[in-house]
Formats: structure tokens, sequence, C-alpha cells
């Protein structure tokens, strides 16, 4: 007897970006060679700049300080 596979559809983008809370755009100026360093970090985490900030934003301003 064949076992039965289930394929789920993949997500939609719309029900992706409704589970994300509203964003709103930062734009800052920063040195060409912490971009740099930055960029390069990330790149070896595997991890998008923007989520790296994010995360870094989360822990200083968290809501609990």
């Amino acid at each position: 007897m064949a076992k039965k596979i289930n394929i789920s559809a993949k997500p939609t983008a719309e029900a992706f970006v409704s589970r994300r809370p509203p964003m709103k755009r930062l734009t800052i100026d920063i040195p060409e060679e912490l971009h740099r360093r930055v960029k390069t970090a990330c790149a070896a985490k595997g991890v998008q700049m923007a989520d790296e900030i994010r995360t870094l934003l989360e822990k200083e301003f968290s809501v609990n300080q």
C-alpha cells in the first residue's frame, strides 16, 4: 500500500504580510565603513540587515526598561 502525502498550498504574500504588525520606514545615514561591517556580519550570520537592526532596536528600546 502506498503512503498518502498531503501537500498544502504555499501561503500567499497577503497572508504573510497580514501577520506582521504595521510597519513604518526609518531612513538613517551611516558611514560607509559601518555599513560594510554591518552588512558583512549579517551575511556571515545569514540574516537580513533590516531584521538584525530591528532586533538591536528592540533590545535597546524594549518596553520593560
